[in-house]
Formats: C-alpha cells, structure tokens, sequence
C-alpha cells in the first residue's frame, strides 16, 4: 500500500479515453498527486501523466491493452484510507468496515460528491471526450490538515 503524506492538493480525473486537453494540462500543474479513476485509454496518457506529478491509476473497462493496472487501489493520502475503483458498483467492500474515508469513482462521466455514513464518494466526471450533455470536468481536493475541500471545475472543449 502507498502512503502519500504532506500533501497539499490532488487533481482526480477519470474517463480520459484517450484525449488529454491542454485545458486538463493546464489544471493538473502544480499538484501534489494526481488520481484518475479509468478509461485512460493509451499508454501515452498515463506517460503524461507521470511527468506532471506523482499518480494513482486504475483500470477501467475500456482498458484493456492497460492490463497491468490494478482494477482497485487503495491507499493512505495524509493519514486517510483512499479507494479508488472505476465503477463504483464493482467496489467490493464496505468503506466504513475497513476505514476507509473516500471512494474515487468514474464511469458515468457524471461530477458528482456525497457523503454516507462518513465516507465521502467522489466521481470527478469525464475529461474525455463530451458525452451526451456532460460537462467535461475533473476534481481538486485541497487539504487543510486532515481536512479536504473538494471542488469540481468545468472544463471548455
């Protein structure tokens, strides 16, 4: 398990399918970690990725020549348990049994945050391609202490 400590804002994406925006680029500078939650689509993403900060990748189902991606990481980010799975409905725990204090998810492109229980369920949304009259957006998480302040931010094409 990867612990990621003194870390002060992560950028969670998901859904790139292959298209990496300048705009995205542009959001993802600076950051501590970057989390991005499936569908990267080509290897070339994650490479991109790599070289702007440190990241957290999990396979999504249209990933299959990614197969070395894990279909589940978790992991510590400033003392807190952190589940990322692409489908939320694949996840195949409890959170709040294991300690868990946020699950990342993508798949319906739809930005979304809620809490259940004290575990906070975080879907960035899809910086890929528009699909149906989705925004194109991802998430930041800025830390104060062990607090997060999460925030979506809608992306123009």
């Amino acid at each position: 398990m990867e612990h990621f400590s003194s870390i002060g804002s992560v950028a969670v994406i998901s859904d790139s399918h292959g298209l990496l925006r300048e705009s995205v680029k542009t959001q993802l500078t600076g950051v501590d970690l970057i989390i991005h939650a499936g569908d990267v689509g080509t290897r070339s993403i994650l490479d991109t990725l790599y070289k702007i900060s440190p990241l957290v990748v999990v396979r999504g189902n249209v990933d299959e020549n990614l197969s070395d991606l894990p279909a589940e990481e978790i992991f510590t980010l400033n003392g807190r348990l952190i589940c990322v799975v692409h489908d939320i409905h694949q996840l195949d725990r409890e959170p709040l049994v294991g300690g868990i204090g946020m699950v990342v998810s993508g798949h319906s492109h739809k930005p979304s945050v809620c809490w259940k229980s004290g575990v906070c369920y975080l879907n960035p949304g899809s910086i890929g391609p528009r699909r149906f009259r989705l925004p194109i957006c991802l998430a930041k998480i800025e830390f104060i202490g062990r607090e997060w302040l999460i925030r979506h931010i809608e992306l123009s094409e």
